[in-house]
């Protein structure tokens, strides 16, 4: 009954209080995903167009690219054309960030966000209001393809709860609104897996969400002490890769088919297995998305480059995202007409052991020290010992004392007082042979949890 309430009527008077259009975008999509390849390829040139002509005409960074490649977006007639215009970088972003903002849109309609992705590089993405809504509603369709319902509880194996950075109003919405239960994984051990098991068990969630090895990690406690007894309708897991042994664990642990998402802060969703379980669906109502090879001899893998299609505050076109995947060519048996790919390599971040021995998600930890240490390009966490860190960064010209004293605070805040630390200035990170760059790495942490998951 509180499911129905909260599907038909708080969150339908939630989003018209608020002016959210996410729901109606929600049936919009939920209709088009069965369309044809042809028909989306279709709409996605229109946006294509669309985007290419917002930038020409309200973003000087666009607008001085085309006049310095002598083009104009007339020139771009298909998707193909497309790939005459120029990857957008990281790099790009943070030196363009005042040139990249479109002059066309109300201030009270754009929203930041900050990012470190799992690539320990700050970022600062614009997105207007209308872009957020639409991305939303592209997420809750395809949460929907896990199993799990729009309005019914969430269990969410997760770091830094969002909620609770907004005061009381943030609570009260969780509580009534969102429906979310949060194992934080910035400090997890057994006890609070344990009352978060217990939690589950007495009130069943919908949906269970989460990093991979956070759900990994989890789901060997459940296996060992809750047995059968937690059995959510979907499980979603995202940020990071799935490994086999993790997806097998986890549906052996809570008897649901595990649905494996992938996203990024700057464009969202990116892409969702849906309940076929063979491939990832691309969100191509929301980007255009491009696969580059990146060595000779693998023309089916590479990096992945995307085209937000709906942001107008900060057009990204072509942004390299920094992840590599395998494209794919297949249809799958689900009818829906929405591409595929095959797979996302690398994204891997370790657990962290601290000293009393508590757990911390490396993937959590990417907006603690990337997004909080002045003068930090990039960051990268060595776990050498039980009791010392060592901090590979990459400066930028504002690092400095008062950077120093931020990190030492953030370990000691993070990993406790008995955790030692060593700041390594460095030039470049390089990247791990998969092609993607590790935030997080941990020489102590694997032991202990091949122990606890035996």
């Amino acid at each position: 009954m509180l499911t129905l309430l909260n599907r038909h009527v708080v969150q339908p008077l939630q989003a018209w209080r608020t002016g959210n259009r996410r729901l109606q975008y929600l049936r919009q999509l939920n209709k088009s995903q069965f369309d044809d390849p042809e028909t989306i390829r279709a709409r996605q040139l229109d946006a294509v167009r669309k985007i290419l002509f917002h930038a020409y005409e309200s973003v000087p960074y666009y607008r001085n690219l085309f006049i310095g490649m002598g083009g104009h977006p007339n020139d771009v007639r298909s998707l193909t054309d497309l790939e005459d215009f120029p990857i957008l970088t990281k790099t790009d972003i943070r030196t363009h960030f005042q040139e990249l903002r479109s002059t066309g849109d109300d201030e009270e309609s754009v929203f930041l966000k900050q990012t470190s992705g799992s690539t320990g590089v700050p970022l600062s993405i614009l997105v207007n209001r209308e872009s957020m809504e639409w991305k939303s509603a592209c997420t809750l369709r395809s949460d929907e393809w896990s199993g799990w319902r729009f309005g019914q509880r969430e269990a969410k194996v997760w770091g830094n709860p969002e909620y609770q950075n907004q005061g009381f109003k943030g609570r009260l919405r969780n509580f009534f609104v969102d429906r979310a239960r949060y194992l934080d994984t910035i400090g997890l051990d057994e006890e609070q897996m344990r009352l978060f098991a217990t939690s589950l068990r007495s009130k069943q969630p919908g949906l269970l969400f989460g990093h991979a090895h956070s759900l990994y990690l989890f789901a060997c406690y459940a296996r060992r002490h809750f047995a059968g007894a937690i059995r959510p309708n979907g499980i979603i897991s995202t940020a990071m890769l799935l490994h086999d042994h993790q997806r097998a664990a986890i549906e052996e642990a809570f008897g649901t088919p595990v649905t494996n998402r992938y996203g990024c802060e700057e464009v969202s969703l990116i892409a969702s297995e849906c309940e076929h379980h063979r491939g990832l669906h691309l969100n191509a109502d929301s980007l255009y998305a491009e696969v580059i090879p990146d060595r000779p001899g693998s023309p089916d893998e590479g990096s992945l480059v995307v085209t937000d299609l709906t942001n107008r505050a900060m057009p990204l076109i072509r942004y390299k995202v920094g992840d590599v995947v395998v494209k794919s060519d297949r249809q799958c048996a689900c009818c829906r007409g929405l591409p595929l790919i095959e797979r996302v390599e690398g994204r891997e971040a370790d657990y962290v052991l601290t000293p009393s021995g508590k757990l911390i998600s490396g993937i959590s930890l990417t907006e603690n020290f990337a997004l909080h240490i002045r003068g930090a390009a990039q960051v990268q966490i060595v776990q050498e010992s039980e009791r010392f860190l060592l901090l590979r960064m990459v400066p930028s010209d504002e690092f400095g004392p008062e950077s120093r004293w931020q990190i030492a605070e953030l370990v000691r805040e993070m990993f406790g007082p008995d955790m030692d630390h060593e700041v390594e200035l460095v030039d470049s990170i390089p990247q791990e042979p998969s092609g993607k760059y590790r935030f997080c790495i941990s020489k102590v942490a694997g032991e202990f949890l091949k122990a606890f998951a035996s």
